[in-house]
């Protein structure tokens, strides 16, 4: 019994030994490795646009949603379009008229985020 669960899981079992070791020794060397002391740039704001370790009910400006609504339309079109590219051949007309509509509202939403001046950083 003991000889089937290991020809059947020893790789795994060894795969998961070498990954916990490798994942351990990289953590172990970062520390080692990484220096101690951190410049006056890395603890400036940096895209937050405001100090770290304020008031954290500090209002955002609207451009910092605008950027993520941007975010959100290109990686909805880029996690919809591969799949949609590799089953292209299976869908049919449908499936490409459907996805010409979905990338003509992630069209619009762009545009809409283009007027706005989310594009526009000062």
């Amino acid at each position: 019994m003991i000889y089937n669960f290991l020809s059947e899981y020893l790789s795994i079992i060894i795969f998961l030994f070498i990954a916990l070791i490798l994942s351990v020794g990289f953590i172990i060397a970062n520390y080692l490795a990484s220096p101690s002391n951190p410049d006056p740039d890395k603890l400036s704001a940096y895209e937050c646009g405001f100090e770290a370790f304020d008031d954290s009910r500090m209002e955002f400006d609207v451009r910092f949603y605008l950027v993520a609504i941007l975010f959100i339309i290109f990686d909805l079109e880029i996690a919809f379009l591969f799949p949609w590219a590799i089953s292209l051949g299976n869908i049919g007309l449908l499936g490409f008229w459907s996805m010409m509509l979905f990338l003509a509202i992630l069209t619009v939403g762009f545009i809409y985020e283009w007027k706005k001046g989310a594009l526009d950083w000062e």
